[in-house]
Parts: C-alpha cells; structure tokens; sequence
C-alpha cells in the first residue's frame, strides 16, 4: 500500500518561497501521475500542478510560472517549488498518487501580506 507524507510548509511573507516535499512508499512510486492540490478554507479543493510518469507538468493558471512541480524517481519523492508567494496561496497542500487514488496527510502553507 502506498502511503506519502507531506512536509516543508510554514509561514512566510508574500513574496517569498517555499519548498513542499511529499515522500512516497513503495518501489512503484515512479509509474504514477503525482499532483499537488491544495485547499483554503471554505473553498474545494483545487488541482495546483501535475506531473506524469513521462515527465510532462501541468498547471493552474492561478500558479503558473510561479510554481514548479519535480520528481525523485530515485528516491521515491515529488516536490513543489513555490515562489512569489501570495497571501491567496494560503492553503493546505496535499500530495496525491493519482494512480493509487492515494492521498497524503496534507501541509499548511501561511502567505502573510
């Protein structure tokens, strides 16, 4: 089974970054689709940026540019590079193995203005 955890989220000021790391476990980490969502309170949950088994990156407008989602096939792990911080990044973020339908725990993100 499965299962990623999340970590490196925090309080920074706007315009500043973050970097968010989501462990996974198990060897076959490397033929899924691994996402980045996130949720701000009482919104719903909203895809952040993508990337597949081939390499191939999406985005959200909302972040493009300012965001950049890379993976460690080697040691099991998906990042999310966050820069230009904006206080409506304000979220939790959560890692998904798409091709598990596994999710992590989630990591909060504080953007102060």
């Amino acid at each position: 089974q499965v299962q990623l955890v999340e970590s490196g989220g925090g309080l920074v000021q706007a315009g500043g970054s973050l970097r968010l790391s989501c462990a996974a476990s198990g060897s076959i980490f490397r033929h899924s689709t691994m996402s980045w969502y996130r949720q701000a309170p009482g919104k719903q949950r909203e895809m952040v940026a993508s990337s597949t088994s081939g390499g191939r990156t999406d985005y959200a407008d909302s972040v493009n540019g300012r965001f950049t989602i890379s993976r460690d096939n080697t040691k099991n792990t998906v990042y999310l590079q966050m820069n230009s911080l904006k206080p409506e990044d304000t979220a939790v973020y959560y890692c998904k193995a798409v091709l598990f339908g596994v999710w992590g725990q989630g990591t909060q993100v504080t953007v102060s203005s």
